[in-house]
């Protein structure tokens, strides 16, 4: 007698993750299209124009600067103008970034305009991704309603790590056998090839009633932010120095412990991911970040690659549901029509932990070494435990779980 209501059940969990699918599919392409050339731009900067390690880092970190800048316009723009727009705008901005980029690799024989060319590329992806990924997100979101927002968020960041998965050997191979300027030409492609499809996917009309000031809105998701913040640290560390961190103790195949850490954040999404909706964010952000903590501190104190390996699935399993639990206790502090910028102002505490975490790590494996770098990622995990902890008691204690209040509403 009770299957009859589990199939309606099951047929409307499975339209709503089709419909989350059909917005954050343009986030998996526009990081797939940041992933393509990640590993290949340093070394044409080096190697073929001839210009410094640290220009060439610049090549790849002026993507995260326009990121940056731009996340609480691309906010802003979901709430104003609608999501479909913002994601419209950022498919050509993201195709137009591939046309400088192929325009830079014909020229590497003047390396000054080369490396300009590539430069707007990277600055045209940064804002790309701000305009997409937050578009996608509030497009996911209001497309089927507030109470599934931590699944619109768990399904964006497996587009999200998926995409770079993806899109990282694929540049290589590619750079390999047909050059630079195959990258620039596929991004070109996969941009004006996504843009029909989000033309022709409906549109979520802009809510309507008081913009709050960015500034009154960053206020109220700073707590989260900062969890956030302090949580990407073991990420950004990880995916920064492991390499140097087995070269240094004579360990080979680090890219296992990177593969290993993208397995488990992509298997916790998707098998805890509606953990959040039956606990609350608070409650599974204690958990995670407890986690990742204990990873990191596996990873300071490991003596063997198999140990560094069991670190690193910790601290991906950890990691892995951090961004959406906070996000979505941050978004619930804003109304409707102010979704786009709490999750922009959001955001960027996380672009700004994975910006800081490069030259900070460095510093302390210039002081210390480099599994140091994972004991103060660690304590900087016990720290966001602790902070959602303390938001916990004075703002989740008394909420009832996500999944109720939205049976409540129906």
């Amino acid at each position: 007698m009770s299957l009859p209501p589990l199939v309606p059940t099951r047929g409307r969990r499975f339209a709503v993750t089709a419909r989350i699918l059909s917005s954050v599919v343009f986030s998996f392409v526009c990081y797939l299209c940041i992933g393509i050339p990640l590993a290949v731009l340093p070394g044409f900067a080096h190697l073929d124009l001839g210009y410094s390690t640290i220009i060439a880092g610049l090549a790849v970190s002026a993507q995260y600067l326009a990121t940056l800048l731009s996340r609480p316009h691309a906010g802003r723009m979901a709430d104003a103008m609608g999501p479909k727009r913002t994601v419209v705008a950022g498919l050509v901005v993201l195709a137009i970034s591939g046309l400088f980029l192929a325009l830079g690799a014909i020229v590497p024989k003047m390396p000054g305009l080369s490396l300009t060319l590539i430069l707007l590329s990277r600055l045209g992806l940064g804002f790309a991704e701000s305009w997409v990924s937050t578009g996608a997100i509030t497009w996911g979101i209001g497309g089927i309603g507030g109470e599934h927002t931590a699944r619109v968020i768990s399904w964006n960041g497996i587009a999200t790590y998926g995409g770079i998965a993806v899109g990282a050997p694929l540049g290589v191979t590619l750079a390999r056998d047909h050059g630079l300027i195959s990258l620039g030409i596929l991004t070109f492609a996969l941009g004006l090839v996504a843009l029909p499809f989000a033309l022709m996917k409906a549109r979520i009309a802009p809510s309507h009633g008081e913009r709050l000031p960015f500034k009154s809105v960053l206020t109220r998701v700073m707590p989260y932010g900062a969890g956030l913040a302090l949580g990407s640290i073991g990420f950004g560390s990880l995916s920064t120095f492991v390499a140097l961190y087995y070269a240094s103790r004579d360990w080979s195949d680090a890219a296992l412990s990177l593969s290993v850490f993208g397995g488990c954040f992509i298997g916790i999404r998707l098998i805890f991911g509606n953990a959040i909706d039956r606990f609350g964010g608070y409650r599974v952000a204690i958990v995670s970040f407890v986690v990742e903590c204990l990873g990191l501190i596996l990873l300071w104190l490991g003596t063997t690659p198999h140990a560094a390996l069991a670190g690193a699935a910790l601290t991906g399993s950890g990691f892995a549901l951090v961004f959406p639990a906070l996000g979505v206790e941050a978004v619930g502090r804003v109304s409707t029509h102010n979704r786009g910028a709490a999750l922009g102002a959001y955001s960027v505490f996380l672009d700004v932990a994975l910006g800081l975490t490069g030259p900070v790590g460095g510093w302390i494996a210039g002081l210390y070494d480099y599994p140091a770098i994972f004991l103060a990622a660690g304590f900087a995990a016990l720290a966001a435990a602790i902070l959602s902890v303390s938001l916990y008691l004075r703002f989740g204690r008394d909420a009832p779980p996500r999944d109720q209040r939205a049976n409540a509403r129906a």
